[in-house]
């Protein structure tokens, strides 16, 4: 055997990590309801053999003869790289019993049909079983996985490598004392017309809206679509197949838009992917048995909400795109300008939902959510309190009312799909996102780019400092490599501090 028969075995692996992808995706788009008893069994079958395809005696000696063969290259290589980057994964894999494995895809399909249905119907007891069966698994994957010090650290680490509970503790400490004050300013000023976005918006002129700028981002629907679904997500099969979806709501026209944006800005980071990388073990997710090319959840994120916040919400993006949105709503926003637009949709607007809240109360959802679960894995907390706690959270941490469980615990696809531990990455993405955005800004080319509206000299430093690389850096040496720091939050309240100073002016 050889390092090619390495790259053979993970091409195939990839393969059917990338069919997984697609049948998830058809699940939470296309699929009639119907079909959800044929697909978790086919799921499950799927994952259970790309399992044993990571985990079996082909691979390890796969593995073994390609070290071999690479014995004497340096730390570097990108062949060796990709070998140890494998094994890695691999043993992490292996500590998952296979039918520990199965089940759990088989669970994450069903309960997430459950919770389609539970959220539609405003009913969280059709969903509690459903939940209590994903809590007490994902305990099993935690347990199975090992920890040192709080069972939600290997879940969190699943999506975020180094990352710990008590990491997180002290970062979401930092940035309550540093975002409450902000807050409390943006929301002693005259509010925002923010009643102007809840106009009558048709959808399709939404849709047109939202692909055209899309397009200008740099996503290429050569290589992607955009299609409707419960709750907006990004998925990649292969470099020349990366799929977005968004929900648009008449009457509240920033949903849509910036969902859509931010959705852009995974799409764009499966694209810029190396081709070389595509069937490699640079886009496997070897643990989550997950097709995907981003370095991990908290760096995806950093691009999503870049492209939504650093870019889409700045005045600069609205000078010069409000007219064509005005023309697209000639109606709805003639007797609003431009300055009102950008203040309402940057409005500090504390409500219930976490995908439309604005920059300032976003981590505040984020660190409801994974507090939560983490005394959901320590057994601190009970599936049936979840409601009451939710509620009491929102009414002390923004001030909001809970007027119902489809707008409260039940908004998000997460739990659903077993993601516990994938929250603090939505925290993680924003503070990496204004680092990544400053060192770009930095940039002459991107700066002119920004002021005149051509974004492809942004999309090129992105493509070439985090995109092109795959998984083959780790989230922090990607970081470092291309803002010269490691995870620090200076720069992102740097940026919302500008930002509510704009506000209150």
């Amino acid at each position: 055997m050889s390092f090619a028969d390495f790259e053979t075995g993970i091409a195939r692996f990839n393969d059917v990590l990338c069919t997984l992808n697609v049948l998830a995706w058809d699940s939470r788009t296309m699929m009639p309801a119907g079909g959800i008893e044929g697909r978790s069994h086919q799921i499950a079958t799927l994952t259970g053999i790309a399992r044993d395809m990571a985990t079996g005696e082909a691979m390890a000696r796969a593995i073994e003869s390609a070290r071999t063969e690479l014995e004497g290259v340096g730390p570097d290589d990108l062949r060796l790289r990709a070998v140890e980057t494998a094994a890695a994964g691999i043993a992490q894999l292996s500590r998952l019993p296979a039918d520990l494995v199965r089940e759990s895809a088989e669970l994450k399909t069903r309960a997430q049909a459950a919770w389609v249905e539970a959220r539609a119907a405003d009913d969280f007891a059709a969903f509690a079983p459903w939940l209590e069966r994903t809590v007490a698994m994902q305990r099993t994957i935690a347990e199975a996985l090992g920890y040192d010090s709080h069972p939600y650290d290997p879940l969190v680490a699943m999506y975020e490598p180094d990352m710990s509970w008590e990491r997180l503790r002290t970062l979401f400490s930092g940035l309550r004392k540093e975002l409450a004050p902000l807050l409390e300013a943006a929301r002693n000023d005259p509010p925002a017309r923010t009643d102007v976005l809840e106009r009558r918006f048709p959808i399709d002129r939404q849709k047109a809206f939202s692909r055209e700028i899309a397009a200008r981002f740099g996503y290429d629907f050569e290589r992607g679509r955009l299609d409707d679904t419960a709750h907006p997500f990004e998925i990649s099969f292969t470099r020349g197949d990366v799929r977005i979806t968004g929900r648009f709501r008449e009457t509240w026209l920033p949903g849509g838009l910036f969902a859509v944006w931010h959705e852009v800005g995974h799409g764009t980071y499966e694209q810029g992917i190396d081709p070389a990388f595509t069937r490699s073990a640079f886009a496997c997710d070897f643990l989550n048995l997950y097709a995907v090319g981003g370095a991990s959840f908290g760096t995806h994120e950093s691009q999503s909400r870049l492209w939504e916040n650093r870019v889409a919400r700045s005045h600069r993006f609205w000078e010069l795109n409000y007219d064509a949105l005005r023309s697209t709503f000639s109606d709805e926003l003639a007797d609003v300008s431009l300055d009102d637009f950008w203040r309402a949709v940057n409005a500090p607007r504390p409500n219930l939902i976490r995908v439309e809240a604005d920059e300032l109360t976003y981590d505040f959802h984020i660190m409801l959510r994974a507090e939560i679960e983490a005394g959901l894995m320590a057994g601190e907390i009970a599936v049936a309190d979840l409601p009451a706690i939710w509620a009491e959270r929102m009414r002390t941490d923004l001030g909001v009312e809970v007027p119902n469980d489809a707008d409260g615990v039940l908004q998000d696809v997460h739990w659903s799909s077993g993601m516990i531990g994938s929250f603090p990455t939505y925290t993680i993405g924003n503070i990496m996102s204004a680092q990544f955005f400053r060192a770009a800004a930095a940039n002459a080319n991107v700066a002119d780019g920004l002021e005149t509206g051509d974004y492809a000299p942004l999309r090129a430093w992105l493509r070439e400092n985090v995109h092109r690389h795959g998984r083959s850096r780790s989230p922090n040496a990607l970081l470092e490599a291309a803002t010269g720091q490691s995870l620090s939050t200076e720069a992102y309240i740097g940026e919302l501090e500008d930002k509510v100073a704009r506000l209150t002016a």
